[in-house]
């Protein structure tokens, strides 16, 4: 089955256990014929080769390899201003077509450099040079831009005259924003940094969706920003402000960057600086440098009980959960420690979260799916509602509003200790890749695929030390088996896993095989949110239900074994 937007809900979503009510797809395929045949002539592209001369750069995608970040180099220096380049939904592109663009890699590769050979990549590059040519887009445009205008392109074609490229405002961005006597306002108890308009700023590098590199007063900078969906960045704001410092938490920002709005005279704040680590995630550079011999069991006992210190004090310290614990959002420093970045609190994907946030999230993406019947999704939505009434108000309201809990639904259904119990979780899965060496716990997920992609998946060990081997698996008590031992993605396709290599699993094969995988894990977590409920009414339930160790005994844990080997920490 072909990686696209509607095998996120027929496979990988709980929604995959319901009849879509969502129409056939828009491009009708014709049987194989000449006609659309890649071999013939009209359906060729003009030529995927490198221009000498680009006029535009693309930094990376992401939302499925629907969003690129598309840079015009010709205008250097510029600020970050992010007019990212939108293209159709893969499943609205004719099958050969996306063959030939590689659409299907698009879908899971993010960086720069991985995508830079993709045929979608090298046509984007030709379609904006063009564009550009005619005279379409200046210098003086892009500066007059609203935040989170993007370029939009209707309709993929193999002829770069037919793909027309166009401008989309959106101003209701530039509306979310809140100007600083706003935030002052709303948080009284708050010291601020300076601002910087954000034409102070010159544009590096696009990390991430949400973070660019840039440089300011002869040095390089984090720029965290983000393009729709404003309230996510005021909440991390204002957890970052007020969070008390730990070596092991991004430092508090150090500027506000501000822009003029188009309209009604306001200043919004629409992003904040960060200290840069040069050195990045250690996504990438854990394996790599174990491939080289370049850490040791030392730096690994010392990035552990430094993850387990961060959280520990942020539980000590704050009313701040920590609900993104994974890999990409541990940065190293030069001097060689872990730094946990990202205070979203948006939450991190089912392979990384404790079965009791999947257990809630489950029902939260079923009842907020628009593929799926209103009478299912109102089943769910009644489950959330008995354990958080104001549910939809976190799902639902685009603009800011201060909440303690942020926006994540299924962690502001759990108690404080049953979140410690799902952090405890997420740590196990994390200091299970660092002891490993691997980039993540599961391998090929479908998501995304890593530089250096894991050999071998949790639970399975091959070097790590019997004591962190058995604090490891008291961290990940209730793991589960999950879709991934059933549908794999196999290159750029789901297929059914075990399956004889000589023989192709259908598309109807594998949404049959996820919809009684789905059917049942949903079953399990309406149940276990039933016993939950009944247990929290009658003062019965085991907050700690798995009976995982506090962050505390897993910080002391790890403690005591450094003593052991007779190492510092």
């Amino acid at each position: 089955m072909e990686l696209s937007d509607r095998a996120i809900d027929r496979v990988i979503h709980p929604t995959a256990a319901f009849p879509s009510v969502v129409t056939t797809p828009s491009v009708q395929e014709e049987p194989d014929s000449w006609l659309n045949s890649p071999l013939n002539p009209k359906n060729r592209i003009d030529s995927l080769d490198v221009l000498e001369k680009p006029l535009w750069r693309i930094d990376g995608c992401t939302a499925f390899g629907t969003q690129f970040y598309a840079v015009p180099v010709y205008m250097a220096p510029l600020a970050p201003l992010r007019v990212d380049l939108f293209i159709p939904s893969h499943s609205d592109v004719p099958k050969h077509l996306r063959g030939v663009l590689d659409l299907d890699v698009a879908f899971h590769t993010r960086s720069a450099k991985r995508i830079a050979h993709l045929g979608i990549t090298r046509h984007l590059l030709r379609l904006l040079q063009s564009w550009t040519i005619q005279g379409s887009f200046s210098a003086q445009q892009y500066a007059r831009l609203s935040w989170g205008t993007r370029i939009v392109l209707d309709k993929l074609s193999t002829r770069v005259e037919d793909c027309g490229l166009r401008v989309s405002r959106q101003h209701q961005v530039e509306m979310q924003l809140l100007s600083l006597e706003s935030l002052r306002h709303k948080w009284p108890d708050v010291t601020f940094p300076p601002t910087l308009n954000i034409h102070e700023l010159e544009y590096v590098s696009q990390i991430h969706d949400s973070v660019s590199l840039v440089r300011y007063g002869g040095q390089s900078w984090i720029f965290k920003a983000i393009t729709s969906h404003t309230r996510f960045m005021y909440h991390e704001l204002r957890n970052l402000l007020t969070v008390p410092p730990h070596q092991n938490i991004i430092s508090r920002p150090v500027h506000l960057v501000t822009k003029p709005c188009g309209f009604g005279g306001k200043t919004g704040v629409l992003g904040f600086m960060l200290e840069y680590h040069s050195r990045g995630s250690v996504r990438d550079l854990i394996p790599f440098y174990r491939l080289h011999n370049l850490t040791t069991l030392a730096d690994e006992v010392k990035w552990s009980y430094q993850l387990a210190s961060a959280l520990l004090h942020l539980r000590e310290t704050s009313d701040i959960f920590y609900p993104d614990l994974r890999l990409d959002n541990i940065v190293l420093t030069d001097s060689g420690d872990v730094v946990m970045v990202d205070f979203e609190q948006r939450g991190v994907w089912c392979e990384f979260a404790a079965p009791e946030v999947n257990a809630i999230d489950y029902m939260r993406l079923v009842a907020t799916s628009k593929d799926i019947s209103e009478e299912n999704k109102a089943r769910y939505a009644n489950i959330l509602g008995g354990l958080l009434p104001n549910w939809e108000d976190k799902e639902k309201n685009v603009t800011y509003s201060m909440t303690a809990n942020g926006y994540n639904t299924p962690w502001s259904c759990l108690t404080a200790k049953e979140q410690e119990a799902c952090e405890v979780y997420m740590l196990g899965r994390v200091l299970w890749c660092i002891f490993e060496a691997q980039s993540a716990p599961q391998k090929a997920a479908v998501w995304v695929s890593y530089l250096w992609e894991p050999a071998h998946e949790f639970p399975l060990y091959t070097r790590t030390p019997k004591p962190m081997r058995d604090l490891i698996n008291n961290c990940t008590k209730g793991r589960k088996v999950g879709l991934s031992h059933l549908i794999v993605r196999e290159k750029d396709k789901l297929v059914l896993s075990g399956l004889d290599t000589t023989i192709e699993s259908t598309p109807q094969q594998v949404q049959d095989e996820a919809q009684a995988w789905w059917l049942n894990e949903l079953d399990l977590s309406e149940r276990w949110i039933e016993r939950r409920s009944e247990g929290l009414q009658n003062g019965t339930w085991n907050q700690n239900y798995y009976n995982r160790p506090t962050l505390a005994e897993v910080r002391n844990t790890i403690r005591a074994f450094a003593v052991e080997i007779g190492l510092a920490v």
